[in-house]
């Protein structure tokens, strides 16, 4: 009881020493206050950006696979793109070869201009797919009709196109039945999507109109076949490793790639793009720890000079106490009270901030992140770290009070 009386005591006398001076005390926390207000807000931010991340990863499809053509970065210059571009043949021989994929569609991609009456679109998108990308992609039909078998085999010039294109092309709002020109060629529209919007990071950006046509389609109007890639997805999305293993060890095979030639593909799955995305958040969230450690050790400094000058002007108090009898522990415990709890203080109001700052990215409007949140165990360390900082810049000065002689401590002016 003794010693939690003695606690408070100096706990309390801590606070009116504080309060005595207050802006110098706020000045001398700042750099506390800054470093705590920093990892919170670096950590809310992280949290927040790796959960939409997240989110839109989700939306993409926890089982997708993309395989495509890729020169490799070691001897690169042996392949030439004839052996380093994906046919037709060998991913529809991955569909047949590599059980773990559940369905595949190759895509072929390319640029062209689009024209609906006089409204000409330049450079957009046109993406040769089959039916089953509707499944891959989960983005079914909201007007007309998917591609049929029929559309595939015969190369029909029919389109799917997204509903951002009706309003970019000026087509009705019943879109299904219209003609539009696609590369100087007459397509009927058969169906509409959803526009999807897609991060940045992920290659998006703002949306756009985009034209889809039966796969084989697009093979008569670009038979060089330069922009072949293949979307799939496995039976279940713990089947990435297997399916990886079957892909490679086939694609290798057809393309005579001997044991020590470097793959001419690549083959990536969202779970593999979530573990590297995880990997740099914490890098992100370590180094910011690192910088903001750097800030209180600076804020550290501040306190062991304040409390140096507090030592100063209360010499002759700390020699009056020790001439009525405080032992130097008891002065050497007030001290190292006092710098804590400027430290703590500080570290409170570096946690209101981040708090403040954390509500701030939840409600941004163009990019808010509703996940940005203060986790517990970074307040605690933040307070902790604060504690320890105080502890040690307050050691020396403290020290320095305890080892006062009374009587040289009451002649002090």
């Amino acid at each position: 009881m003794f010693i939690l009386k003695v606690l408070l005591q100096t706990v309390a006398t801590a606070i009116a020493q504080i309060w005595a001076n207050k802006f110098r005390a706020l000045l001398a926390t700042l750099g506390i206050i800054v470093a705590v207000t920093a990892v919170l807000a670096t950590v809310s931010a992280t949290r927040g950006l790796r959960q939409y991340v997240l989110d839109e990863f989700a939306t993409l499809g926890a089982n997708k696979v993309w395989i495509f053509p890729q020169r490799p970065r070691l001897q690169g210059d042996r392949f030439s793109w004839r052996q380093i571009r994906l046919t037709t043949a060998q991913l529809d021989g991955v569909a047949a070869n590599a059980p773990s994929i559940a369905r595949l569609t190759p895509v072929l991609q390319f640029s062209a201009p689009v024209q609906f009456g006089e409204t000409i679109k330049q450079n957009v998108t046109v993406s040769g797919i089959r039916a089953v990308w509707h499944d891959i992609e989960a983005r079914p039909v909201i007007q007309g009709r998917i591609f049929s078998e029929i559309d595939e085999a015969e190369r029909r010039q029919v389109c799917i196109i997204n509903d951002k294109a009706i309003g970019e092309l000026g087509l009705d709002t019943n879109a299904v039945g219209q003609f539009i020109l696609v590369d100087g060629r007459r397509f009927i529209v058969v169906g509409v999507v959803e526009t999807k919007t897609v991060l940045p990071m992920f290659g998006g950006g703002e949306p756009q109109t985009e034209i889809y046509v039966p796969y084989r389609t697009a093979e008569m109007m670009r038979p060089e076949n330069r922009g072949i890639y293949a979307i799939a997805q496995t039976v279940s999305p713990d089947k990435f490793d297997d399916a990886n293993v079957e892909v490679t060890a086939y694609l290798r095979r057809v393309r005579n790639l001997q044991p020590g030639d470097p793959d001419t593909f690549g083959v990536r799955a969202i779970e593999a793009v979530i573990t590297q995305f995880n990997r740099v958040a914490m890098v992100i969230t370590v180094a910011a720890a690192g910088i903001a450690l750097i800030s209180m050790f600076v804020g550290g400094i501040g306190i062991m000079n304040i409390m140096l000058v507090s030592v100063s002007e209360r010499t002759r108090e700390i020699g009056l106490r020790k001439a009525v009898g405080a032992k130097p522990s008891i002065i050497l415990t007030q001290f190292l009270i006092e710098a804590a709890t400027l430290c703590i203080l500080g570290g409170m109001i570096g946690v209101a901030l981040g708090y403040a700052i954390a509500l701030g990215f939840q409600h941004m409007p163009k990019l808010p992140l509703p996940g940005a949140t203060v986790p517990t165990w970074a307040i605690v360390a933040s307070l902790a770290f604060s504690t320890i900082t105080g502890l040690v810049a307050g050691l020396f000065p403290a020290l320095k009070a305890a080892a006062l002689d009374p009587i040289d401590a009451l002649r002090h002016e």
